[in-house]
Order: C-alpha cells, then structure tokens, then sequence
C-alpha cells in the first residue's frame, strides 16, 4: 500500500467484477462497483444475466481461488446446499473417445445454481468497508489518453451523469464489452482477436429429481463428438441445492434442441449419442419452461500482445475471453485472474511503472489452458472459423483424443488430464515424457460398454 490515497473503479457487478473488487480491496483505499442493473438482494434471477439458467460449475481451481479472496465462502455455499462432487467418482461421463470410468478423486466441482452462487459471492464482497457498489448505473466512457487511463464518465438512473477517477480501472463487463472500441476512441489500435463460433446452441431445463436420488447422484454428462458423422447433440446434468438437477441439452446449426417443452425429452433421447439422459428426466419432475441461448461463441481478445497499452486499464472475466460454456471453465479462470490481480498490484506497487500492462498480463495467463480446452473441441465444428482447423489445431486435437482415449483405461492418465480441466496445472504437464509414453501404450483396461451408473444410482433414479 502506497501512503497517497489509491482508488479503482470496477466496470461490472457479475462474478468477475465482484471477486476483481473484493481482490482490489485488499490493496487499495477504496473500490467502486458499477453496475448497469439493479442488483438482487437474495439468490434471485436478473435481467442481464440470461445464461445464469444453463449449467454452471466452478472446478477446484477457480474455488480455491475463491477461497484465497472470500475464505470460507465455500463452506457457505455447502451450507446453503451446493454439492462438491468428486472428480472422477462422481462423475457419469460418455466422452467423444467413450465412457469414462469413476476414478478415484482427483479434484472436485462446486455446483449450485448461479443465483445462488452470485447471491453469497455478492452479499460478501459487499460487506467488505472499502468497496461500494452503484447499481443502477451506466458506463459512458473512459477518460484519459492513450498513455493512461485516469477514470470513467458514468451515467446514473436518474440520468445524472459524473465523472470517476480512479488510479485503475477494471473492465468485467462480459461478453458485451465495449473496450476494443474504446481503445480506438483513446487513439489506440483494435486488440488481436481470435474467435471460434462452433454454432451450439442452448436449451436448458430444472427438474425435481426423484426423493431418493437428491443427495449423491453424479453428474451427467453425455458429449458430441464433432468428428464422427454421429448425432450431434449433447446433455449435462448438474445436481444442484434444494433437491433439483439442472439439464442442459445442447447442439449444432443443423440440430438445436428447441424451447418446446414437449421436445426436450425427445432432443435427449433422439440426438445424444445414448439415451441415459432421457431415461433420467424421464423419472424427474419438470420445473418451469425450457430457457434457449446461442451465446456459445469462444471469443478471445490478446490484450497482453498489444505494443502499447495505456497506464490505468485492466480487462478480465468474459470481457478477455469468453468460452462455450459447456466446458464450465469461465467462473474459474475469472476468479484466478482476480487473484492473479491482486497479486501483481501488490508486488510491484501504485504508480510502479508499467503496472497496468504487467497486471494484464497477469490475469491473461489462467486464460491458457482453458482456451486450448474450449477451442480444441469447438474449432472441428463446421463453419466455426472461417479458413477451418489449422495444422497445430489438427496435431493437438489428434494427441488430446489419444490422451483422452487412453484416460478411459488409465486411471494415472485420468488424473493428469483432469489436473488440467480442473485449472489446477497447466496443458504442458499433458506434454511429459511419462504422458507421451502413455498415449503410444494406450488404455490398461477394456472400454466400458454402458454408463457406470451403480445398482444402488439406479434404482435411487427409478430406472431398476
């Protein structure tokens, strides 16, 4: 801490900008949220966050990250009913490659409703003396030079406007970022882009799961494999609180599920690759109406390469990259950018020179390997880039399925893969000697013929 008063001003009041807030707080004199909606009091929807009703979950990467920056919020979570399911073990998965067996626990996941989980984020972070939220209020511009950015012109209800300055300025306003643009308005270049669109679309629906499967069940998991001619729809079922699963169906251009509710079971049964998803829904009680999105876009901005970038900025969460959310990465690397945040500010110091690019640079690197993750997968989709996948897209997709392929029969593989989905190492720990030796010898047991649901998951569901 520096002895001069320190501000920073947070564009956005989702996940990203509360945990950059509650990271900033820890090294700043005060911390100002703004907001474009009027945020709930409770674990209650809102208006500018739509893909809250599709599946969410945060890997044990991005909650011990949460942990570092809101301790204890974890055990809150549970205590309001979120589940940690264990990776593999409770985890019933049909992978492009096959049926994954439920390994011994390498990592886990913390799921509950995004409601939920904003809910006890927010009511945290808010309680925190340096931080103040404005809710209510709209960012106009960014005010400064290409050298530096000194504020922002904000807007509020009333249509009042004022000016903010700030020693940093955060932008976590999603995927609906207005950064590049403004970055041009200040005199500098648009940022390289990378975009993969695989054309997913979205149908998601809550159940009631039956009495006797709402503690323990796994989650479910059935995925597309885009390469293979066959259908090319996938499904995920997340056990979350209050006793009920949420069910998200999803598929490509030419075969979206639809927001019929007569057509959901239909969708799960008709164009996943296995009909153990419908089978389930089958025995639940629909809660409500199917919710549809095709925000499913990978969008990556390189703001860490840009030659020149100005002093006061910072752009995390949804706003630097954004990923199919299928893959549930985006809740977690926000929260380690958060904390990789915090971290650059307090080691190198306000008014160090440089900071606002070293910080940026920081909280780009959790970015990497779910990156690769989302667009290894997405990039085979038709038209999901325009020029198609390129030579190192085809030669890393080739070794992960090897790898993934070989996981459904090696439990010691299983793990090494799941240390990086679960953000806790980096791709490269996938590229050891041991790793590569591994893939050429392939699996160590034979693959499995039908979802490893046990007796007692069966008959819990009303399938035995």
């Amino acid at each position: 801490m520096s002895e001069r008063s320190t501000t920073s001003v947070v564009l956005g009041g989702s996940l990203a900008g509360l945990l950059a807030a509650r990271a900033l707080a820890e090294v700043a004199d005060r911390v100002t949220v703004i907001e474009r909606d009027v945020l709930p009091t409770g674990p209650a929807p809102r208006k500018g966050l739509p893909q809250a009703r599709h599946v969410h979950q945060l890997w044990s990467g991005g909650v011990r990250a949460l942990e570092q920056l809101l301790p204890g919020v974890t055990e809150s979570l549970l205590d309001a009913g979120a589940h940690r399911q264990r990776v593999t073990t409770d985890m019933v998965v049909l992978s492009a490659q096959g049926w994954f067996r439920r390994w011994a626990e390498s990592h886990f996941m913390l799921l509950c409703s995004r409601d939920l989980l904003d809910a006890t984020v927010r009511a945290r972070v808010l309680a925190h003396p340096r931080i103040e939220l404005a809710d209510g209020t709209e960012a106009l511009a960014l005010l400064g030079t290409d050298a530096a950015v000194t504020g922002v012109r904000v807007r509020h209800a009333d249509g009042a406007e004022r000016t903010l300055t700030a020693d940093l300025v955060v932008d976590a306003t999603g995927r609906g970022s207005h950064t590049p643009r403004r970055l041009t308005e200040l005199g500098l270049p648009e940022p390289e882009r990378r975009e993969v669109d695989s054309g997913l679309a979205y149908a998601s629906r809550m159940y009631r799961a039956p009495d006797a499967a709402r503690d323990g069940f796994p989650v479910v998991n059935i995925q597309p494999d885009p390469r293979s001619g066959q259908p090319g729809g996938g499904g995920v079922l997340l056990p979350i609180e209050d006793g009920r699963w949420l069910v998200t169906l999803y598929g490509p251009r030419d075969a979206e599920p639809s927001t019929d509710p007569a057509d959901f079971e239909r969708y799960a049964r008709a164009e996943l690759r296995h009909p153990i998803l419908a089978e389930l829904l089958g025995q639940a009680e629909p809660l409500g109406e199917p919710a549809f999105t095709r925000t499913t876009v990978n969008r990556r901005h390189y703001y860490e390469r840009m030659t020149v970038w100005p002093e006061g900025l910072v752009v995390l969460g949804d706003a630097l990259a954004a990923f199919n959310p299928v893959y549930g990465h985006g809740m977690s690397v926000a929260a380690q950018s958060a904390v990789a945040l915090r971290d650059a500010v307090r080691r190198h110091g306000w008014g160090s020179p440089a900071l606002a690019r070293r910080a940026q640079r920081a909280v780009a690197r959790p970015v990497g390997a779910a990156w690769e993750l989302a667009i290894g997968q997405d990039v085979f989709y038709p038209g999901a880039t325009q020029s198609g996948p390129t030579l190192r897209d085809r030669a890393v997709a080739a070794y992960v399925d090897r790898l993934m392929y070989t996981a459904t029969g090696n439990g010691r593989v299983a793990r090494r893969v799941t240390d990086v989905t679960s953000l806790q190492r980096g791709a490269e720990t996938l590229l050891a000697p041991g790793m590569l030796l591994a893939a050429m010898v392939g699996p160590l047991k034979p693959p499995l013929l039908a979802p490893p649901l046990t007796a007692e998951e069966r008959k819990a569901a009303g399938l035995s």
